[in-house]
């Protein structure tokens, strides 16, 4: 039995604070991790540190509720609930504009009818050109579809077949995962290089937004947009791909 195992077994055993503390200062770098990761979802005025905080929270619930014999490693099992507290957290003090939502429908529509005439993804002018608006317009609807939640594409593709790791054991749902994955990976290869760069590191890699702007010299603020625009041009893609399907 390892370090590790023998500090959960003597802590499910006893519940010692101390043994508590131990775990906490063991663990605390998920919930740094999972904080990086999320605040690529958010506005650049998003302190990270306020996501540092709603995390602990769900790191404290997962050694709380945490049972070691269920086979599962709690590493699998924290990051799912640091990263529900922090996205509770957020949702708490955030409420959505009508006006946002709307946009972002409109752009998503946009950009899927753009998409299936050009046969390629709009550039931001022509998208401009459809929906009407100057390109300030759009930057600005832009900046507020990246406000509106985290934008994931693990939420907005996989939602019915697990992440992009695949973790789904139903034979069906991996089948059903293995095409979404791979409809996905056709039209990543499509979107302009910088976009693509910036999924890959975060969906595939698993960087944060610090790491990705470190490895392509650019801010934070910057490939949170590139990341926003890659995922408004897939939404729209997949879109267009689900009506094909569905008639």
């Amino acid at each position: 039995m390892g370090e590790a195992e023998e500090l959960w077994a003597e802590y499910c055993r006893s519940r010692d604070p101390g043994l508590r503390e131990k775990l906490i200062l063991r663990y605390v770098h998920l919930v740094k991790h999972v904080a990086g990761r999320l605040a690529l979802g958010f506005p650049s005025h998003q302190d990270e540190d306020d996501l540092v905080g709603y995390g602990v929270f769900g790191l404290l619930e997962a050694l709380d509720r945490y049972e070691l014999e269920r086979g599962v490693k709690f590493e699998t099992y924290a990051v799912a609930r640091i990263r529900g507290a922090i996205l509770d957290g957020l949702r708490a003090f955030d409420q959505v504009p009508i006006s946002w939502r709307r946009h972002a429908k409109e752009m998503e529509k946009a950009s899927m009818e753009l998409e299936n005439e050009l046969g390629r993804f709009p550039t931001d002018g022509e998208l401009a050109g459809r929906l009407g608006v100057g390109l300030d317009e759009l930057n600005a609807w832009m900046a507020d579809f990246g406000k509106m939640s985290v934008l994931s594409l693990e939420e907005a593709i996989f939602a019915a077949g697990g992440d992009l790791a695949g973790e789904s054991q139903d034979p069906v749902e991996l089948v059903a995962f293995n095409e979404r994955k791979a409809l996905l990976g056709a039209a990543i290869d499509r979107l302009p290089d910088r976009e693509r760069s910036v999924v890959a590191l975060y969906y595939y890699e698993g960087l944060t937004v610090k790491e990705i702007g470190q490895v392509m010299g650019l801010s934070n603020s910057r490939i949170s947009q590139l990341h926003h625009r890659a995922v408004l041009r897939l939404r729209g893609f997949l879109a267009r791909q689900k009506k094909k399907i569905m008639g």
